[in-house]
């Protein structure tokens, strides 16, 4: 009897690491992108010659370095002494925050530290427009305006610049797939309460628009 309920104590421990082990491996980790290649691409006028918007897009992911590019590119940190970014802001406030939707789940690009944060594990690709191409495009950014970090603006202005920096940013991501033959689009028909709750954003955070990105369907 003595040994049986030891063997069940075993049992019931091992179980347990199990368990826990479980749990722990699927605990969402920061993923650390790649350093951002900075001297290649193809010539501006080129580039400006060859951008377009693209509604139909490879289910093939991008690969680890042109993801790195890409953020970095659209509103990355090129000037590390001062913590400036790729695309310019309303007094330098940085209020766009950008969001990566992939299948693997939601990230939020961290671009001080060139990392994307895990937000959810869920894919809500098919959540971020109501176009049918947006759950097969491999990648949806998501610009979210965070108010709260714009001051003492008023209502109007914030509404204004947050929509003027979002532009900025969704035209670098525009110029750099230009550059590597990548297909985008960005777009503004989205169910934004919707989204925002499933993202569980703030009320003082607001989706602006949304860019689909990936390689153009063959």
């Amino acid at each position: 009897m003595k040994k049986a309920l030891l063997l069940f104590a075993g049992l019931a421990l091992t179980f347990s690491f199990i368990s826990y082990g479980r749990i722990f491996a699927e605990e969402p980790k920061p993923i650390q992108l790649l350093k951002p290649q900075t001297d290649g691409g193809r010539p501006l006028m080129q580039v400006l010659k060859d951008r377009k918007s693209s509604r139909e897009f490879s289910s093939e992911k991008l690969p680890a370095q042109v993801l790195s590019n890409l953020l970095w590119a659209a509103f990355g940190v090129n000037r590390p002494d001062l913590g400036k970014r790729t695309a310019p802001s309303a007094m330098n406030r940085q209020e766009i925050d950008v969001y990566v939707a992939t299948a693997d789940g939601l990230y939020l690009f961290d671009a001080k530290a060139h990392l994307l944060k895990p937000v959810l594990t869920e894919d809500i690709r098919a959540m971020t427009g109501i176009q049918p191409f947006v759950k097969d495009a491999p990648l949806n950014l998501i610009y979210v305006a965070d108010l709260s970090g714009m001051g003492s603006a008023t209502n109007e202005q914030k509404e204004f610049y947050s929509a003027a920096d979002t532009g900025f940013i969704a035209e670098n991501v525009y110029l750099y797939c230009a550059s590597e033959g990548l297909a985008t689009v960005v777009r503004g028909l989205v169910d934004r309460p919707t989204l925002a709750k499933a993202m569980k954003l703030r009320a003082d955070q607001k989706i602006t628009l949304v860019q689909s990105v990936g390689y153009p369907k063959k």
